[in-house]
């Protein structure tokens, strides 16, 4: 489970896949549409999908010539959520402490 776990969490661990997960939270989105919000090119966004699609954070459907995508699980936006917290905790404590080493 542990490596699991870890491959999961790999799979998500880089700015542009955090940016295609947040781009699909409103719903499923063809890759046009994707590749037009990120501002990646084509081949570049296909490889970042790719490795959402095999770790099972995304599915995808074809629908003619296009291919729409979405996240499998929404307890990865919850995830994301959770890692915002982290994040503004963190930036909170070091502005706290910051304003301690000021005075």
């Amino acid at each position: 489970m542990i490596e699991e776990r870890a491959e999961i969490l790999k799979s998500i661990a880089h700015p542009t896949r955090i940016t295609i997960i947040e781009t699909l939270r409103a719903g499923e989105k063809c890759v046009c549409d994707i590749i037009e919000e990120i501002g990646l090119e084509q081949s570049n966004t296909s490889q970042h999908l790719s490795i959402l699609k095999k770790s099972g954070i995304l599915d995808c459907r074809k629908e003619g010539a296009r291919v729409v995508y979405w996240v499998c699980y929404p307890e990865i936006h919850d995830m994301m959520k959770v890692l915002d917290g982290i994040l503004l905790n963190n930036a909170e404590k070091k502005s706290k402490l910051l304003q301690r080493v000021r005075k």
